[in-house]
């Protein structure tokens, strides 16, 4: 079993950043991708990024593309998520989650899940 645990959330305004961390525990942290979901109030959840275990490949969703940097430190078992040029629209609860999938892009082939860290943006 494999737990993850988000932190780095939080109340900043429009403009700002946050930097988010996912630490990973159990008896074998697995050689999978990580990636980041989003879920806003009344929204689906939603792709954000993603991460290769080498690190060697990013994936971004187009409406942050260019202002969040995912990267992963496998000495620490920890993956980061910065995120520049906050936007009000980028309130969500933030999840991190981690499994052997297919596409880095669909939530439902990831097999564990951290349980959110909130990130509000204030115009």
């Amino acid at each position: 079993q494999v737990q993850l645990v988000e932190s780095g959330g939080g109340l900043v305004q429009a403009g700002g950043s946050l930097r988010l961390s996912c630490i990973a525990s159990g008896r074998t942290v697995p050689s999978y991708a990580t990636g980041w979901f989003r879920q806003a109030p009344g929204k689906e959840r939603e792709f954000v990024a993603a991460i290769t275990w080498s690190g060697a490949s990013t994936y971004y969703a187009d409406s942050v593309k260019g202002r969040f940097t995912i990267s992963r430190d496998n000495a620490k078992n920890a993956v980061y998520l910065q995120m520049d040029s906050l936007k009000p629209e980028d309130t969500a609860a933030y999840y991190c989650t981690t499994g052997r999938v297919h596409s880095v892009r669909v939530g439902s082939e990831y097999a564990y899940w951290g349980q959110g860290t909130q990130v509000t943006v204030s115009s």
